[in-house]
């Protein structure tokens, strides 16, 4: 599987400060099909995570479907959406869960999943992860 891996290493760690700032416009929002392609491509993305063998103990705990709904919102900020996202930081969401980088590569290749399936084309993707990759810094906190 030949991919621009920009992991979500390179890929959420971006979410965090993008979260808190919208980008100057909404071209990736509306090419990953504004708010309604957001929540299919959630509806899509929360159930594997929780299903996936690498990291679904993560989401074990977690009122999924709180998850998908924050997603959205986030990923809509990130993509230049006029959202709102009302969540915790990635910091204080992830500092007792001991995320290591692998399980973090994971969530992206989890999160690369969906977007073939419902259809995103890679260029979107890419730009996506790209917005979303300095979330590592945020959210791996394990050796």
């Amino acid at each position: 599987m030949k991919r621009l891996l920009i992991t979500l290493s390179c890929a959420l760690g971006a979410l965090t400060a993008s979260a808190q700032s919208t980008p100057a416009d909404d071209a990736l929002y509306q090419a990953l099909g504004g708010t309604p392609g957001l929540t299919k491509l959630m509806a899509d993305f929360v159930p594997r995570l929780a299903a996936d063998p690498r990291i679904g103990e993560f989401f074990k705990e977690t009122k999924l479907s709180e998850l998908q709904k924050q997603l959205v919102d986030q990923f809509c900020v990130v993509s230049g959406g006029s959202c709102v996202y009302e969540g915790e930081t990635m910091k204080n969401s992830h500092a007792e869960m001991k995320i290591r980088k692998a399980d973090f590569n994971a969530l992206v290749e989890v999160l690369q999943q969906s977007m073939d399936q419902q259809g995103i084309p890679f260029t979107v993707q890419n730009r996506l992860l790209a917005r979303l990759a300095p979330m590592h810094r945020d959210i791996v906190n394990t050796r």
